[in-house]
């Protein structure tokens, strides 16, 4: 009868085995030299115990999997020469290529003699994140001597505790106990801080009052910067009190009201309390599963029966897998393997039962697998719609916050203003790794209020020069600078103080918006941008330098790419060594322009990498003796540059702008229609922040592909909003749409937060498209709305805009208004200046 099912639910079986596997838990791996032991790979046991491990049934298990995998006998003396004589690398890579593992979350608090690094780890898997233990930093912190060299004291370490979990851009993990008092005292903490402190270094937190009070400092910082919480659970820690490993005592946590909008993930299926972990699932929003360890701890019969007891009452979309392995590869194989088998039993019980049916379960194991993960740590997408398996980009990958092995000299932060020009200051890196990287620098109110004209602020903006912010690295965008080596960069965030942006920060806009996105409608908006621009070379003509076209060549010319090939050899690695996908380049229609376009990903992530291409693409020409500029129009004779961008939305990993069949008209499912025709809606509102200078509407022009009339249309370059059917996608089915207005003086992240505002009021209000333009829009002009022809008309659009400033912000509204107000007048009254341009974009 078993072979029978699984006959009957082999498409079950081969989605299952097909699904590349996101593992959200798990620890570094160690040389072939540690003192840990290989049989404790097996084991959760020590000492005397672990002798008798290899009578149990997990054990005999693993090993035949283990020895099959290496074609070895059947025992651990066989498979540990086979380690010995092949070598870790070697074995790492097999056990990982079978186990098809492409996202990786490592705590690499354990502590196991010889551990290799997180960067060691990227070898094997395309995507490696960082899980920092909480507990663990608080000893740090305690071991360090206090900022000002005085006893530490609970205001001081809340101080630098709370900074330094600021300035780590990865979720946190909880290990110490479950009972805990959100509401202690800090009476009670400071006097447990003392008796910590008394016991000597290095330090060991295991006053309940003082760990009671750092969870819920950490909790605090969770919430406000939405990431997520790992709690062990259960079993898999010695040193644990198991019955205070009951999840049951997180209930108070739970209804706390501070939290309640924690994301919180309860680790090794709480195990042997898995039927209290799937109630607390199914009844706190906040609470998540993860059934890591207990696969492939228990035996057969175990491992089933948990996963089962997590499944009674919890939602297949909040169950997640891990591997949860450790010290040796073969954890991880094992893990996978499985987790696989496991979940595959599981689900086709659930099917011949009647739980489930077969499309529902192979829905649930792709979620499980791999699906859950990515909504919920937010994990950034290789967003290629016609492979059927979403997989983790080896581009986004979490960066490390230590970096104490930089060998840069110094250290570039880099921001961009209202008006759309990067700026960055630079620190030597000893200052940077000191000081900076925590604190940041600080920077004038004035900086966001700046014109393309001046550097002083435009008075309408009513920001001055009296205030000061602090420019704070965001650490997980730190990059050594490919083209020159000696040097970093990252970018920064603006905040008021630790932990609380400033209002006029982009790049917190974007996150803004995006929650609303998310929490509104859980959907994700993913983009990718086409970088047009022109490559300049300065002459001499009559005693005066001016900047003349590097190439004279039509669109997409062999022989002005074979020109500029030089620059490209330089500018693609460059791009690729920072992560940034190139899906193309060519020559453009002007004298001396060219395109890069890039793959698109979620839109923080999209914004971030524009930023440094822009910055690339700029330094590698400049090493050429040329200028790379993005002005939207340099020559009013020629084709101005934009910057179109690419915009899908995506749900739990999956793209749902396409219509799920065929019966749609327009090929978009109706979310995909109503964000559309949001942003349709609200086109000229945008044009002021996508479109910012006067000098962008000189390309903002009928017949120039830059979308000058306020429609849409399927394939239509002419069309502000068009619709795109990219080769395998399914036939008549739209994956993205493009906005041809916008241009590379537009400030990215304010860029894709205004178009996601209009997109979010699209569907609340549940808009429709009109009718789609299937001609060149100018022949049809008298039927159709001509967008704004100048930057004031679209800054008057915006500023009717109620929608657009209640999801951007009054205040920030005021300060893009009063900047494009300014640039109008000065402009107006020096209409040569916008020649130079050139030098700011």
């Amino acid at each position: 009868r078993e072979r029978e099912m699984d006959m009957e639910f082999n498409e079950l079986k081969e989605a299952i085995d097909q699904v590349k596997l996101v593992d959200a838990h798990a620890h570094n791996i160690v040389a072939l030299d540690s003192s840990f032991p290989f049989i404790g790979s097996f084991s959760e046991a020590s000492g005397d115990a672990l002798s008798l491990a290899h009578h149990s049934l997990s054990f005999k298990r693993n090993l035949r999997e283990i020895a099959k995998l290496y074609g070895t006998e059947v025992t651990l003396e066989a498979i540990e020469k086979h380690r010995q004589t092949s070598g870790l690398h070697s074995f790492t890579s097999k056990c990982f290529e079978e186990a098809r593992i492409s996202a990786l979350l490592i705590d690499d608090g354990l502590k196991l003699d010889k551990k290799h690094d997180i960067e060691w780890h990227r070898d094997f898997v395309p995507f490696v994140g960082r899980v920092l233990r909480i507990e663990t930093l608080a000893e740090q912190i305690l071991d360090e001597e206090s900022p000002d060299a005085s006893p530490w004291t609970l205001d001081s370490f809340t101080k630098a505790f709370v900074e330094r979990l600021n300035s780590y851009p990865f979720l946190f993990i909880w290990f110490i106990g479950l009972d805990i008092d959100t509401h202690v005292s800090k009476q009670v903490a400071e006097n447990g801080l003392v008796e910590v402190l008394q016991a000597g270094k290095p330090v060991r937190i295991g006053n309940k009052g003082l760990i009671d009070y750092i969870l819920t400092r950490s909790l605090e910082v969770a919430e406000r910067c939405d990431l997520p919480l790992q709690i062990h659970t259960g079993f898999g820690d010695r040193d644990l009190d198991l019955r205070l490993s009951n999840p049951l005592h997180l209930r108070t946590l739970l209804e706390d009201e501070r939290f309640a909008r924690c994301r919180i993930v309860l680790l090794h299926a709480s195990y042997p309390f898995s039927k209290e972990a799937s109630y607390l699932s199914s009844v706190y929003p906040q609470v998540y599963l993860d059934f890591g360890l207990a696969v492939p701890k228990l035996s057969v019969h175990g491992m089933v029966s948990s996963v089962k007891e997590l499944l009674d009452l919890a939602p297949t979309k909040k169950v997640m897998f891990s591997t949860d392995g450790y010290a040796s590869p073969e954890t991880y194989y094992l893990g996978a393997k499985k987790a696989r088998e496991v979940i595959f039993l599981v689900l086709r019980d659930a099917c011949a039962s009647g739980d489930l049916s077969l499309m529902e379960a192979i829905d649930a194991a792709k979620d499980i697998f791999s699906r859950n993960a990515i909504a919920f740590y937010k994990l950034h997408l290789d967003t290629n719609t016609s492979s059927p398996q979403s997989r983790i980009s080896p581009k986004s990958q979490m960066k490390e916050p230590d970096v104490q092995g930089d060998t840069s000299s110094f250290v570039r932060i880099i921001w961009v203003d209202t008006s759309g020009q990067q700026r960055c200051r630079a620190v030597h890196a000893q200052r940077f790794n000191r000081s900076v990287k925590k604190n940041g620098i600080g920077l004038t109110h004035a900086s966001m209020g700046m014109p393309s004209f001046t550097d002083g602020p435009a008075e309408e903006s009513k920001l001055t020069g009296v205030g000061e912010i602090r420019l704070v690295p965001d650490l997980s965008t730190k990059r050594t600078i490919p083209w020159t080596k000696q040097e970093s960069m990252v970018l920064a965030d603006m905040l008021l103080k630790p932990g609380e942006a400033w209002e006029y920060c982009p790049r917190e806009t974007l996150r803004r918006v995006t929650k609303v996105l998310k929490d509104e409608f859980d959907l994700v908006m993913n983009a990718g941008f086409e970088n047009e621009f022109y490559l300049l070379k300065n002459v001499v003509r009559e005693g005066k330098e001016e900047y003349v076209p590097f190439d004279f060549g039509p669109y997409c010319s062999s022989s002005s790419y074979d020109a500029a090939s030089p620059i490209f050899h330089e500018i693609v690695p460059a791009l690729e060594s920072l992560n940034i996908t190139v899906e193309q380049f060519h020559a453009e229609s002007g004298k001396g322009q060219f395109e890069i376009s890039l793959g698109h990903t979620v839109s923080s992530l999209a914004a971030d990498n524009l930023v440094y291409t822009r910055e690339a693409i700029r330094s590698v020409a400049r090493k050429h003796g040329l200028l790379a500029t993005f002005v939207p129009k340099y020559d009013l004779c020629d084709i101005g540059s934009g910057s179109h961008v690419h915009l899908s939305l995506w749900k739990n990993g999956e793209n749902v702008f396409p219509a799920s069949d065929k019966s749609s008209a327009h090929g978009m499912s109706s979310i995909g229609q109503e964000f559309m025709a949001g942003v349709l809606f609200h086109l000229p509102s945008i044009l002021a922040v996508i479109a910012p200078l006067p000098n962008s509407y000189d390309r903002i022009q009928p017949n120039t592909w830059s979308g000058a009339f306020q429609c849409w249309g399927k394939e239509n370059r002419e069309a502000a909003l068009r619709t795109a059917s990219p080769p395998g996608a399914p036939d008549g089915l739209v994956t993205n749409f493009e906005i041809k207005s916008c241009d590379g003086s537009s400030n990215p992240h304010l860029s894709l937060a205004v178009i996601m505002a209009a997109g979010i009021d699209g569907l609340r209000r549940h808009l429709q498209l009109p009718d789609p333009i299937d001609t060149n829009p100018a022949d049809v002009a008298a039927t159709l709305k001509r967008l704004p022809e100048s930057l004031s008309e679209a800054v008057e659009a915006l500023e009717k805009d109620e929608a657009l400033h209640e999801l951007l912000g009054q205040k920030l509204l005021v300060a893009i208004t009063g900047v494009r107000k300014a640039e109008v007048e000065y402009y107006s009254k020096n209409p040569d200046a916008c020649k130079q341009l050139i030098h700011r974009y």
